[in-house]
């Protein structure tokens, strides 16, 4: 599928835990005036998540009747729980030409370049590996074993990430409004580009 087909962008944000991905796509929401995409999800709501705000919060069965129905975008299994984006509103939001932020993991970023090929794919890596377990020990959100699978996952990641070829741009958040300011100015050329391509030619 080429994003061609659809005047709006599709903007993939990966990498691995801790590493501020959330903060990042929230930020490129209020600068761009763009959609963040609300994944799906069979896991349990934290005590402060909203339903359809932070995550659509589906049964094992509801997710299951998507994936008969194909109504997923990409999905995959994280963690012992099932995630995914629903083609829908993504779909609506593009063809509105929005720029829409999508938040997923290795797998999920490789169902979506296989079938948006115009589609923006940033990874995030922390400033030193070490910096991951730091950031998830001092949210506090997980157990130890669960920050233990976390960090061993990361390393599976980023070697995706640098030889998959799958991303466009790798951003190493060392500093959060660096990392920010980065991805708001590749985004914005490749808007501006599109915008000079549709002016229409003087005779």
């Amino acid at each position: 599928m080429s994003s061609n087909l659809y005047p709006g962008l599709l903007v993939v944000i990966s990498g691995p835990s801790g590493v501020g991905k959330t903060t990042i796509c929230h930020a490129l929401v209020d600068r761009l005036g763009a959609q963040l995409s609300v994944s799906a999800t069979t896991r349990p709501a934290g005590s402060e998540e909203c339903n359809g705000e932070d995550y659509l919060f589906l049964s094992a069965q509801q997710f299951k009747q998507h994936l008969d129905n194909a109504d997923f975008l990409e999905h995959a299994q994280v963690f012992g729980h099932y995630y995914g984006t629903l083609a829908k509103p993504v779909i609506e939001a593009l063809q509105a030409g929005k720029i829409v932020i999508l938040e997923i993991d290795v797998n999920g970023a490789k169902q979506i370049r296989q079938r948006f090929d115009r589609a923006k794919m940033f990874f995030i890596l922390p400033p030193a590996p070490a910096s991951l377990s730091d950031r998830l020990n001092t949210r506090r959100r997980d157990a130890k074993t669960v920050i233990a699978e976390r960090l061993a996952k990361a390393d599976g990641e980023v070697r995706f990430a640098r030889e998959s070829g799958c991303y466009d741009y790798t951003i190493v958040n060392d500093n959060l409004e660096d990392a920010i300011n980065q991805i708001v100015t590749i985004i914005s050329k490749r808007c501006f580009a599109n915008q000079e391509k549709e002016k229409p030619q003087n005779d």
